[in-house]
């Protein structure tokens, strides 16, 4: 028996007339045939083809810092990327940062899935709004254990954790923030591995 969910709601932007929505095969198709390429800034976001922001420079210098501290602290057997493709059910979003098991260096024919990734990271200034709305509801429906938003609006590290999986309205059910003041832990696969001071990650 299959049970089909209603079409979640439109991005934030786009029109309100009828849209075609790509699935992540036929997204790959078109990667595959050059109709779109790396040069072209866009991510798959619940079917839909979204530009990407961007990246100012405290955006860049946040990504970076972000990237170096969690590859201090990750096991071996772990990789940290930043701004690479995760595979999703409906959506190939490319977080600014992410941790997943094993060397992606050696995956050659997928790029990481849900079953791979347990922390995604996104930097959040002129992105908030999408960050904390589409971004948090497409990471919660494919049940990545932890997401964090680097707001550098706000100034705060936003941690959200203990996600519904695939439901109508897909959410973190814990959100905990972060200010200047205070340490993040860093939690792989259930073990807490270390802490950074949210001072060393914001610009």
């Amino acid at each position: 028996m299959s049970i089909t969910s209603p079409p979640p709601p439109l991005l934030m932007g786009t029109p309100p007339d009828p849209i075609w929505r790509l699935s992540v095969a036929q997204y790959h198709q078109m990667i595959q045939a050059g109709i779109l390429t790396e040069d072209d800034p866009v991510e798959l976001l619940e079917g839909i083809l979204v530009t990407k922001m961007p990246k100012n420079p405290p955006h860049r210098v946040a990504t970076r810092r972000t990237q170096k501290n969690l590859e201090r602290l990750v096991p071996p057997d772990w990789s940290v990327d930043t701004q690479e493709p995760i595979t999703l059910a409906t959506s190939e979003p490319e977080p600014d940062v992410f941790v997943s098991r094993g060397d992606t260096g050696q995956i050659t024919d997928r790029h990481p899935g849900p079953e791979d990734v347990v922390l995604v990271v996104e930097v959040a200034d002129a992105t908030l709004t999408r960050d904390r709305t589409t971004k948090k509801r497409i990471y919660a429906r494919a049940s990545i254990p932890i997401y964090w938003i680097v707001n550098l609006v706000d100034r705060q590290i936003e941690v959200y954790t203990d996600p519904t999986g695939s439901v109508e309205q897909p959410d973190y059910r814990q959100r905990r923030d972060y200010g200047p003041t205070d340490a993040v832990p860093v939690v792989i696969d259930g073990r807490e591995v270390g802490q950074i001071p949210v001072d060393e990650l914001l610009p």
